[in-house]
């Protein structure tokens, strides 16, 4: 009896060996998962970066070369980043239909999954800007004020001070920025498409390109009014200039007639 209850175990004892089972587990899992749960994500970044590259021979290798390098009829995208990538095929300008001054805006051919894969085959080349987050390119808090002024320094010699796009040389010309997304005209600022310069956020930091984002959905959003009427375009002094000389001039001419024919019947009688 006494070798028989000199064996017994502690009523603890089988709290305490789950205790250590529960640790043992909790140390495996905090051993493992974590390399787990990355080799999925490269995983998937690498069947990703696989299908980008598919739809990168298919539409875009024979401009560009079939590693990105380049090519007479078409420059290098080395480095131009997944930003340059969303922006140019986002917007439908690439692939483009033919070469030429200006690669217009058009309908978009590849739904926004495809675009990712591409983007991130793009990138996978050479760092570049990234795709920004939504709370980047959001007008949020932002100060319209001070990006009328940005806008109006960096950017009104081409787009017009509202936006509303011009012509430049050689046949390019500067888009209309209304109705371009916003998370578009953030990505311009930071790839410089085209014929625009590039401002990146050693130039143009992130909170300044919110604030001219939010003076352009001031002066061109769904809600924006003219309190001075029949705005003309916004295109400034030039319409302005064109609509007084066409209708103030006709208006002279037809008050001249007038007179003139009231003056002939006058001297008739």
């Amino acid at each position: 009896m006494k070798k028989l209850s000199a064996r017994r175990r502690h009523p603890l004892a089988a709290v305490v060996v789950l205790l250590f089972a529960l640790a043992a587990t909790g140390g495996l899992y905090t051993a493992f998962a974590p390399a787990s749960k990355a080799k999925a994500e490269d995983t998937a970044q690498s069947l990703t970066i696989e299908e980008g590259r598919k739809l990168y021979l298919v539409g875009c290798a024979s401009c560009h070369g079939t590693g990105g390098q380049g090519t007479t009829d078409g420059p290098t995208l080395v480095g131009v980043g997944a930003a340059a990538v969303d922006f140019q095929v986002g917007t439908g300008r690439m692939p483009a239909q033919q070469p030429g001054a200006q690669i217009p805006r058009k309908k978009v051919i590849y739904n926004q999954a495809e675009i990712d894969q591409l983007a991130a085959y793009i990138a996978s080349l050479g760092a570049g800007p990234n795709v920004p987050m939504a709370n980047q390119y959001s007008p949020e808090g932002a100060d319209a004020a001070k990006g009328g002024e940005l806008f109006r320094t960096n950017c009104a010699q081409c787009h017009n001070f509202t936006g509303k796009g011009g012509a430049l040389t050689h046949g390019k010309y500067a888009p209309n920025l209304t109705g371009v997304s916003n998370k578009h005209i953030y990505e311009a600022m930071q790839t410089g498409p085209q014929n625009m310069p590039s401002f990146p956020d050693t130039l143009l930091p992130e909170k300044n390109k919110k604030d001219i984002i939010a003076y352009l959905d001031a002066v061109n959003g769904d809600e924006t009014t003219t309190p001075g009427g029949m705005d003309l375009g916004g295109l400034g002094p030039v319409t302005e200039g064109l609509f007084a000389w066409i209708f103030g001039l006709g208006a002279l001419v037809a008050v001249a007639v007038w007179v003139a024919a009231r003056t002939a019947k006058a001297k008739k009688s």
